[in-house]
């Protein structure tokens, strides 16, 4: 079960503490786009995403897109943001993630995964050994098949707090 836990479970990726992770030694973020960045089906970077993205650089932490979506959505997304940025990545595959830090110039250890789903961004991560932080989703209008994950998730998302609330105690 603990092979599904992320290393941090946020409510947005603005509570994502950016000196935490430079105390761990990671120097880029691998970050979804539907439901971590923004809403799902918001076409551009809104001021909040833009604005955190900002203290991420400022931090000296880079940035990379890795998305399933299609290109024609990756593209518009990141019009302004101007990141590396991966389409079609097929997560939780490994070769996107490999991808996205030789472009962000790191080394695969310091890079950390930023996504909402666990089977996709949490497992894609845990399979080379990444840091991993999972952000609840903002909206549950989703495609059927993102639906379907998130009863299993929601099973694994409450191993993972009771392991959490154990571990603390």
């Amino acid at each position: 079960m603990h092979r599904f836990f992320p290393d941090v479970y946020v409510d947005r990726v603005q509570d994502i503490n950016l000196n935490d992770l430079i105390k761990k030694n990671i120097k880029g973020l691998i970050l979804d786009i539907d439901n971590t960045l923004v809403p799902p089906r918001t076409k551009e970077a809104d001021e909040n995403a833009v604005k955190w993205l900002e203290k991420v650089k400022e931090a000296g932490i880079k940035a990379c897109i890795v998305s399933n979506a299609t290109k024609k959505r990756v593209v518009m997304f990141n019009e302004e943001l101007k990141l590396p940025a991966i389409y079609r990545a097929l997560k939780p595959r490994r070769k996107a993630f490999i991808k996205a830090a030789a472009l962000m110039d790191i080394d695969i250890k310091e890079a950390a995964v930023v996504g909402d789903q666990i089977f996709t961004d949490i497992i894609g991560g845990k399979k080379l050994k990444m840091y991993t932080i999972l952000v609840k989703p903002f909206d549950n209008r989703e495609f059927f098949f993102v639906k379907l994950k998130r009863f299993p998730e929601r099973f694994i998302l409450s191993r993972y707090k009771k392991y959490k609330n154990n571990k603390e105690k």
